[in-house]
Order: structure tokens, then sequence, then C-alpha cells
């Protein structure tokens, strides 16, 4: 950073900001440069995760975090609470500029939808389940459209396709979702008019290996569970191909919002997400999805979803209906209507 050309501004994300912040902090005073910082999360939060609140290394973290984020020239946060906090404890002052969805998370067209089942069936066999050429060997097999068109009786054995996207770090508690999914077999197998499941799993991370072992030692008969690491441009296409997006990020701050919804409903597919402090910034229960505490609770609101899928139009129906109309801004709008002024004001 000494050796470019003095920058008017340096935009730093925090977490991770140790050292990053007092670095840049100090560069930025031998530059005359103006330091914004972004605050997605706090860094001794995720530290605690690992070593516990009273750690003295989280203590010292928590310390360094505060005094060297009062030194910045502006700041920008993800929530509303986090503002709040960082006013009140911290004594900053931020502006929220919310996480929007790139443009290309959107639906995916029919077309792209058999595709991408094609492409990933190779590899993935649950998605074979959701894949069917049709006679010009461009349509999706299992579609609303169809369901509404009455060929309802070819779709009753259609799986529904459930996504759910992680970084398999301690923040996100998976077995939620793999009890939750043990009830729901149960519901099926009970002869209630509930489809079967193909749940997507997406990501890498230092937990996959654990909770993987946890999935092999399940033996469901109505649901495939799959994990696979898709390439950047098929996770858009993924979700906007699926019917229910679940997430189970709990925020290390309670402050922060999961990126992954943000993505979800940039696809127009309705959430089931663990509750948590602020979370209602984000998800609009019963408006845009469900927000859950416990395992008993989401198996509860997959059973709700998803019965007589995919023919009743449903909650899942109003939710995705109330996505497509909802005036949802983009990355760009809202960095240049939020963000923007900062630079230019200066």
């Amino acid at each position: 950073m000494l050796k470019i050309e003095n920058p008017g501004f340096v935009l730093l994300q925090n977490p991770p900001g140790l050292p990053g912040i007092a670095v840049t902090w100090a560069i930025c005073l031998l530059c005359g440069s103006k330091l914004i910082l972004d605050w997605h999360n706090y860094g001794y939060t995720i530290m605690s995760l690992t070593h516990g609140d009273r750690h003295p290394l989280v203590r010292i973290a928590k310390w360094y975090e505060q005094l060297f984020g009062r030194l910045s020239d502006y700041n920008i946060c993800v929530t509303n609470a986090m503002k709040e906090d960082l006013e009140v404890n911290c004594n900053i002052v931020a502006i929220t500029l919310y996480d929007k969805p790139a443009s290309f998370f959107k639906e995916t067209p029919l077309s792209d939808q058999h595709k991408l089942f094609m492409k990933l069936g190779k590899d993935y066999a649950p998605f074979k389940a959701r894949s069917r050429a049709g006679d010009d060997g461009e349509k999706s097999a299992f579609t609303q459209e169809e369901a509404q068109s009455g060929q309802v009786s070819q779709l009753q054995d259609r799986p529904a396709l459930l996504v759910s996207s992680t970084s398999w770090t301690e923040d996100e508690d998976f077995s939620i979702l793999l009890k939750a999914l043990e009830e729901y077999e149960h519901y099926v197998s009970d002869g209630m008019k509930l489809p079967p499941l193909v749940c997507v799993i997406t990501g890498k991370g230092p937990l996959k290996g654990y909770y993987s072992k946890q999935i092999a030692a399940l033996h469901f008969r109505h649901i495939q569970i799959c994990t696979p690491w898709l390439e950047a441009e098929d996770y858009p296409l993924l979700l906007g191909s699926a019917d229910l997006g679940v997430c189970l990020h709990k925020s290390s701050s309670g402050l922060d919002l999961p990126m992954k919804v943000v993505d979800m409903f940039g696809c127009c597919l309705p959430v089931c997400a663990v509750h948590f402090q602020c979370l209602h910034e984000l998800v609009k229960h019963d408006v845009n999805g469900l927000i859950f505490n416990d395992s008993h609770e989401l198996a509860r609101q997959l059973k709700t979803l998803f019965w007589d899928f995919p023919a009743a139009k449903g909650k899942l129906d109003s939710f995705r209906r109330h996505l497509r109309t909802a005036e949802q801004s983009r990355w760009e709008e809202s960095w240049e209507r939020t963000v923007f002024p900062l630079f230019s004001s200066s």
C-alpha cells in the first residue's frame, strides 16, 4: 500500500480486522487518505465461537476492534441493529447498506433448469430425479406450470428441491436440518400427501466431514441428500430452480444477515431461516418465508409448505409471488444511493 499512488479513500471490510484496521489506519494517516470501514460482523464474536467469550484473546480483540474502529473516517454496516450497536457501545456512527443480490441471481428459465439437472445428474444421482427431457429436449420435467395445466397425475412422485448453502462452520448447526428431515421422512412414510425431497447442501468448510458422516448414517426412503461443490455459474441457476431454501446461519454477533438468503430472495426463492436477533430485517415471517427456532418447528414448516405439492397453491406459492412483486433494488442501485455520496461529498 505504501508503493501505490496515494488513494483518496481506502475501503476495508471487517472482519477480518486484526491487524488490518490498525495497519490500514496508519497508512491512511501517512498518505492523507480517508479510511472507510465496512462492518459485516465483529471479528471478536467470530473468535468467541471457538474460544469462548471470556478468553483473553477474545477480550483483546474486542478492545482492539472498538478502539481502532473509532479512528475511521466513515463507517458502513449491514443492518440497522448493527448501526445502533456501533453507536451505543463503540461511539461509532455508521450508515446501513443492506447486502443486495447481484443481477445474475434470478429465476432460472425452464430450459436452463433442464440443462442444469442433466449436467449435475452426471455426477450426483439425486439430480436425475429432477430431470426428464420433453419431446423437444428443452422442457424441465417438474414444473409448477405443468401442475397448473392439469398434468398433476403425472407429477405425484415429483421430488421437491430444497437447497441450503454453507461454509460448514460453527455458526451453522446442520443437525437441525437433519433432524427435521428425519421427522419429514416419518410424515411421508405415514402416508401424508407430501412429495419426496431432494436436499442439496452446497459449500466447503471445516465441518463438512463431520456432517457428511452424519448424513451417511441416515437411511431415508423418501429423501435424497447430496453435498456438491458447484461451479460459480451453476449456483445461481440452482437457486433459481429450487422450490425452497433453508438457512441455518446464526450470526456470531446477532447483528449481521446471511448473504445466502439475500441471493435466494434475488432468485424469488422462499426461505425457512433459523431465528436470531435481527433476522426480521430480511426475512418477514409468513410474508416472504418462515422463521423457525428448532428442528421440530422446521419439520412442521416443511410439512405445511409441501402439503399436496406441486398441485396446491399454498404458502409456498404465496411467498414466491410476494418476492416477485416486491421492489428489490440491486447492488449497484443500493451502492450509488447509499455509499457514493460519501465519496462525492469529500
